[in-house]
């Protein structure tokens, strides 16, 4: 399934739902319109954190309501604005997983490769309260000189957990979605430099989008615990970095196992597998830095294209 949020032209309201071809489908109105008893946020209203935290919700809404598109329930896709699937996210953390990645970035800088890095996956926490759907316009920092992108993969946490084993973590991934940690890389190499960070060259924008996709729909695609599919950036239409998942170092297993070892994980908390090999401008200066008018798009096979314009 592909779950998503969206709001309708001229309204605040955000819902949460399923994508069924070229329709939107908005899970509490398809519950009131058939209905059926479901759970509910104290909003009263079905939110996408709902929807993963009770996984049968959807597919019991999908078998119910057929083939049939009622007015209100269904929405052509083309006609509502798709968000982020999760507009607040409840933690935002961004790892570091691809060899190709480090080693390059890091030569770019003239460093070697630290051998603690392959001891275990690390992470940054970034901003969960800047998120960007898909078509959202990004606004440039004034701060920073170079904007740059990152090509990456994210996992949503569907089941509170803790100290998880590698092997545990699908039972816990609530699905996987296109992720773009915007990076202001002027201001992030002052702050590298003082001995913390990632933190205010990250924490102004992160994409996510364009609808968060359970993992059955990957399944045929694992091989030695990762899902292999094609990511691709473009600026302006232009190719500028091309990987693939598979070529993670960590996998996501072995990225939950540290993220919960000694620490509670909660439903609606996203993890970031951090930027594939060529995956930004910072390692292949493809492009100039991103200034407002460019046009970025992430692809991943099976997740969609997430498409931002710097503003």
């Amino acid at each position: 399934m592909k779950l998503i949020s969206f709001r309708l032209p001229g309204s605040s309201v955000v819902r949460a739902g399923w994508l069924e071809g070229e329709w939107a489908i908005s899970a509490g109105a398809a519950a009131d319109w058939l209905r059926v008893a479901s759970p509910a946020s104290p909003s009263g209203r079905l939110s996408l954190i709902d929807l993963i935290i009770h996984p049968d919700v959807v597919p019991t809404l999908r078998g119910a309501l057929g083939e049939e598109r009622p007015a209100g329930v269904a929405y052509r896709l083309a006609a509502v604005e798709l968000l982020a699937p999760l507009p607040e996210p409840r933690t935002l953390r961004d790892f570091y997983s691809f060899e190709a990645h480090v080693k390059t970035a890091r030569a770019n800088r003239g460093l070697e490769m630290i051998p603690e890095w392959y001891e275990a996956p690390v992470f940054y926490f970034s901003n969960p309260n800047a998120i960007f759907g898909p078509e959202a316009t990004v606004p440039k920092p004034r701060a920073t000189q170079k904007l740059d992108f990152e090509l990456e993969v994210a996992v949503v946490i569907g089941k509170e957990c803790r100290d998880l084993k590698p092997a545990e973590a699908d039972s816990v991934i609530a699905g996987y979605l296109i992720m773009n940690d915007w990076s202001a890389r002027d201001v992030q190499a002052k702050e590298m430099k003082v001995g913390l960070g990632p933190a205010k060259g990250k924490d102004f924008a992160t994409s996510l989008g364009p609808w968060l996709v359970t993992p059955d729909e990957l399944a045929d695609t694992v091989r030695n615990g990762r899902p292999h599919l094609a990511m691709t950036a473009r600026i302006n239409g232009q190719e500028v970095a091309r990987g693939n998942l598979g070529d993670l170092h960590f996998s996501f297993g072995e990225m939950l196992a540290r993220a919960s070892q000694d620490c509670t994980l909660y439903p609606g908390e996203v993890i970031g597998s951090g930027t594939v090999g060529t995956g930004c401008l910072l390692e292949t200066g493809a492009h100039r830095w991103l200034e407002p008018g460019d046009v970025v798009e992430l692809e991943v096979e099976r997740l969609g294209v997430l498409r931002n314009e710097i503003g």
